[in-house]
C-alpha cells in the first residue's frame, strides 16, 4: 500500500476535525501505544 503526501494530509485533517486540537495529541499517543502493543504481541508469538 502506497500512501502519498496528499492522503496523509487528508487523514490528519480529518483527525483534527473529529477530535479537535486539544484532544488530538492524546488520541495519537493512544494509537501509538496500541500499535506498539499489537506489534509486541505478534512478535512474541513468532519467537
Amino acid at each position: 500500500m502506497d500512501i502519498g503526501f496528499t492522503e496523509i494530509l487528508f487523514i490528519l485533517g480529518l483527525a483534527l476535525f473529529l477530535f479537535g486540537p486539544k484532544k488530538l495529541p492524546q488520541v495519537a499517543r493512544e494509537w501509538g501505544r496500541t500499535i506498539h502493543r499489537i506489534k509486541r504481541e505478534i512478535e512474541s508469538h513468532f519467537r
